[in-house]
């Protein structure tokens, strides 16, 4: 599958897809960033894609970046769908600082994977289900 990808800044490396050894694909920071602890910033990762019609893209972070700079995407998990394809549609992480850090171009902060759109779904109300009980909410124990 191609992707069409506008660079916003030539100071960061270009996207790679490393084939067979993950699905995702590191993005990386497009400016130097500094943030006191408790303050939110919209991070530019320095890209803007054209996804295919169907598909969208899944925004998580790095396994490291909350130990490395320690920030926490705030919506958890960013989907970008294709509509967001135009010519200025940079990307970003939305990050709130645990701890005062410093962010440099380059630095590898959150990745991304591109999946197809959930088909269709059709909801049919039931008065029982038919699986087996598990105990509700958090009843599979901690080991």
């Amino acid at each position: 599958m191609e992707i069409k990808i506008k660079y916003f800044s030539e100071r960061i490396e270009r996207l790679r897809y490393i084939d067979g050894k993950s699905d995702w694909v590191d993005l990386r920071v497009a400016e130097e960033v500094s943030l006191k602890k408790g303050e939110f910033r919209l991070i530019p990762l320095g890209i803007a894609m054209q996804l295919p019609a169907g598909y969208e893209a899944h925004v998580v972070p790095r396994s490291s970046t909350f130990k490395n700079f320690g920030v926490l995407q705030v919506n958890s998990m960013g989907v970008i769908d294709e509509s967001y394809g135009g010519d200025d549609d940079q990307w970003f992480f939305p990050a709130l600082a645990v701890r005062d850090t410093e962010i440099h171009v380059n630095d590898r902060i959150c990745q991304f994977r591109i999946t197809e759109h959930q088909p269709r779904l059709v909801f049919r109300e039931v008065e029982k289900l038919e699986g087996e009980n598990r105990g509700g909410f958090g009843s599979t124990g901690i080991q």
